[in-house]
């Protein structure tokens, strides 16, 4: 059964930084498909943060972090990170990692997520 868990959430003080994890269970293989991190701020709806190829050799990032997020993974520990530095109240909302694909508005499956704070 896939199953994701996501952690590394917390509060934080603006200009601050957090590193977030998604650790894939054994079932569902992370390294055979290409992730990304969401982010849903409250009010808002759920917004691709960045993505990662399944090998690790490409990314893409929103344009409201680029330059201060880093996604990354490590196909050996099926887990999938994401580094926040310079962090702003607006970067506030609930982190889910997922499978990346154009098509991702239609996933069915989501996760917990985890919380990140930013205050000002």
């Amino acid at each position: 059964q896939m199953q994701l868990v996501e952690s590394g959430g917390g509060l934080v003080q603006a200009g601050g930084s957090l590193r977030l994890s998604c650790a894939g269970s054994p079932g569902w293989i992370v390294s055979i498909n290409d992730m990304g991190w969401y982010r849903r701020a409250p009010g808002k709806q759920r917004e691709l943060v960045a993505s990662i190829t399944t090998a690790g050799d490409s990314t893409n990032y929103a344009d409201s972090v680029k330059g201060r997020f880093t996604i990354s993974r490590d196909n050996a520990k099926s887990t999938v990170y994401l580094d926040m530095n310079g962090l702003t109240p607006e970067d506030t909302g609930v982190y889910y990692c997922n499978q990346y694909s154009k098509d991702w508005l239609k996933f069915s499956y989501w996760a917990q997520g985890t919380q990140v704070t930013v205050s000002s």
